[in-house]
C-alpha cells in the first residue's frame, strides 16, 4: 500500500514538472483561384502556423477539404514537412484541385460576384502527445474576371 502511494505521488510530481505546451494556431491566410475552367479549378491555399511554445513545432503535412456553396468540391493533401521555430510563425501553402462546376451552375442563376467557401482540415504534427491540429475557416472569394 505504501509503495502504491509513493508511486502515485511520484507520478503526480513528474506531471507537474512536464513542460507546458500550448496548442499551435493554424489559420488560412488566403485562398486564390490560380486557374480554371468549367471542369477543373486550381486554388492556392496559404496557411499561417503560429507556434506559441518555447520549442520548435515539426509539421509533417496537412490535409484540407473545401466546401463551396455548401457542397464539398475538393480535398487536398500535402506531405511536405516544415518546422515552425519557437514563439514564431511560418507560412505554408498547398494547391488544391477542384471541380466547382455544380456549385458554379447553382450560383450562375444568382449572378453572384463572389462565392462563399468553408475550408477545414488538420495539420499533422510530429509530437508525442499532439498529432493533429484541426482548423476551420469560412469566407468568400471573387468570381470577377471569370465571366
Amino acid at each position: 500500500m505504501t509503495n502504491r502511494l509513493l508511486l502515485c505521488l511520484l507520478m503526480l510530481g513528474t506531471v507537474g514538472c512536464a513542460p507546458k505546451f500550448e496548442r499551435p494556431v493554424l489559420t488560412v491566410s488566403s485562398i486564390e483561384l490560380q486557374s480554371g475552367n468549367l471542369f477543373q479549378q486550381s486554388f492556392l491555399v496559404k496557411f499561417q502556423v503560429r507556434n506559441p511554445n518555447d520549442r520548435e513545432l515539426p509539421v509533417q503535412g496537412l490535409h484540407a477539404e473545401l466546401d463551396v456553396g455548401g457542397q464539398r468540391i475538393a480535398n487536398g493533401v500535402s506531405n511536405r514537412a516544415f518546422i515552425v521555430p519557437p514563439r514564431d510563425q511560418t507560412e505554408f501553402d498547398m494547391t488544391i484541385t477542384a471541380n466547382m462546376a455544380v456549385a458554379l451552375l447553382q450560383l450562375a442563376n444568382r449572378r453572384a460576384d463572389a462565392v462563399d467557401y468553408e475550408l477545414s482540415g488538420s495539420a499533422n504534427l510530429d509530437l508525442p502527445l499532439l498529432h493533429e491540429v484541426p482548423f476551420h475557416q469560412a469566407g468568400s472569394f471573387s468570381l470577377k474576371g471569370l465571366h
